[in-house]
């Protein structure tokens, strides 16, 4: 570990010592992995991970996110989110992930009160301020504290010594849930969230690790997957099945984005004055 990381490291150590007890938001990504298991080494008992499911959250991450968290010994919850009941959440504007934080914080904010504990936390990084990240809105108003964020670090750091602690998430995509999956204006409905979560199971069971399944509307999907993974998506029989498959979802139009797999590629409509009236 170089110098740079290892302070950092001992940074969030202390951090986290001096915050004495947390609940952390646990999506099961790489960077909340890296703050719960750093938290449970640190805080021990006093670390508490919530897992917030809903419809909106992928199965198979909820699958892993828990698998984990078990395998951590970790105290954990499981809280059941309804952002998919607020009017606003629904309509998909391009602050919806703020009605979505904002719901997943209240509950966070329900269980440390009943707990006695301290602090909420979440894995909010450096990169993230320069992202567009909505959330971050919510990520204020509910007095959240972003350790990773407050010890300097970067998704570069953070993939870094997840890999130096044999994380299993330290080379994971990026977590996003599946309304991101949907054009902004589109309206966010529980059985499209099923069928875009149907079809990129398909193809994690089928061994991919970078990629996204977008739906343009109910005939159009667009698939987003990695460059190294390209030619394998491309074999004949595969592209078959897959084929089939999503058709039976009822999808007419299977595209594939010759772009790739890119966190975020449905930001790429907003311009910067959109942007900058949702962001936190």
């Amino acid at each position: 570990m170089d110098q740079n990381l290892h302070s950092k490291y001992i940074q969030l150590q202390f951090i986290l010592y001096e915050m004495e007890s947390i609940v952390v938001g646990y999506s099961g990504g790489v960077d909340s992995t890296l703050l719960l298991k750093v938290a449970v080494d640190t805080l021990g008992p006093n670390a508490i991970a919530v897992i917030g499911k809903s419809e909106t959250y992928p199965s198979r991450e909820y699958e892993e996110a828990e698998k984990f968290v078990k395998s951590l010994g970790a105290k954990y919850k499981v809280v059941y989110t309804n952002e998919t009941d607020n009017l606003k959440f629904k309509e998909n504007p391009p602050d919806r992930c703020y009605y979505c934080k904002t719901e997943l914080f209240t509950k966070l904010t329900e269980i440390a009160r009943k707990e006695n504990i301290k602090w909420i936390a979440d894995g909010t990084n450096v990169d993230d301020l320069n992202d567009f990240r909505p959330g971050l809105k919510a990520v204020k108003e509910k007095n959240v504290r972003s350790p990773l964020l407050e010890a300097g670090f970067t998704k570069n750091d953070i993939r870094e010594l997840s890999k130096i602690l044999n994380l299993p998430t330290w080379d994971k995509q990026s977590f996003a849930c599946l309304s991101s999956r949907f054009p902004y204006g589109t309206k966010i409905e529980p059985e499209k969230l099923k069928k875009i979560d149907i079809a990129e199971t398909f193809l994690r069971d089928n061994g991919f690790k970078y990629f996204r399944v977008r739906h343009h509307d109910d005939k159009t999907l667009r698939i987003e997957v990695s460059k190294k993974e390209l030619d394998r998506f491309l074999d004949e029989k595969f592209r078959n099945i897959l084929i089939q498959k999503f058709k039976e979802l009822g999808y007419v139009y299977i595209t594939l984005d010759l772009e790739g797999f890119r966190s975020g590629s449905m930001n790429e409509v907003l311009d910067e004055a959109v942007k900058k009236k949702f962001q936190a």
